[in-house]
């Protein structure tokens, strides 16, 4: 499939990068076009039009007052992971915005965070053919141990760019 927009074409040029630059390269990428992003520490480990996943450590800057990775902090994760898709995927004549996002925290969360969000061939078609729409973006966290420690669901919605 032809790229969406601009964005995943270049997604798609640092995606053709060796395996030991390209994680480094996404982040880095992100971080100057989304700057709030680069604050953040996350880190891009993989991002396509179908699929994204990002992590970010549990460090002191990042942390609770008991120590693990802040509630907060796992919103961002989660909405940059299905923002980033979403983004991926509208065409350029066309803004994502988030819409909802809520959070179901579920049990105490151990260590490093990861985020795996996806969208089904479906919605991506209806991103690129509906003057404007919503979605739901799946999407998963788990903490260093491999559980899901909060439920989270995300949803995007899509409009036309004024002019």
């Amino acid at each position: 499939m032809a790229n969406a927009n601009k964005l995943s074409g270049i997604v798609s040029k640092i995606n053709r990068l060796p395996d030991f630059a390209r994680s480094r390269a996404l982040t880095l990428f992100f971080g100057k076009v989304v700057p709030f992003t680069g604050t953040t520490g996350i880190r891009i480990e993989s991002l396509d039009q179908e699929r994204c996943v990002i992590s970010l450590a549990n460090k002191r800057r990042v942390q609770n007052h008991i120590g693990g990775v802040h509630a907060v902090a796992s919103l961002v994760l989660a909405e940059s992971a299905t923002g980033f898709l979403v983004g991926l995927n509208v065409p350029d004549d066309k803004v994502p915005v988030i819409k909802t996002a809520s959070a179901e925290y579920t049990r105490r969360a151990k260590g490093d965070m990861t985020v795996q969000a996806h969208l089904t061939d479906e919605q991506r078609e209806r991103m690129r053919t509906e003057e404007k729409g919503d979605v739901s973006v799946p999407v998963t966290i788990h903490d260093s141990e491999g559980k899901e420690p909060i439920e989270i669901e995300m949803v995007w919605a899509w409009t036309p760019k004024r002019r």
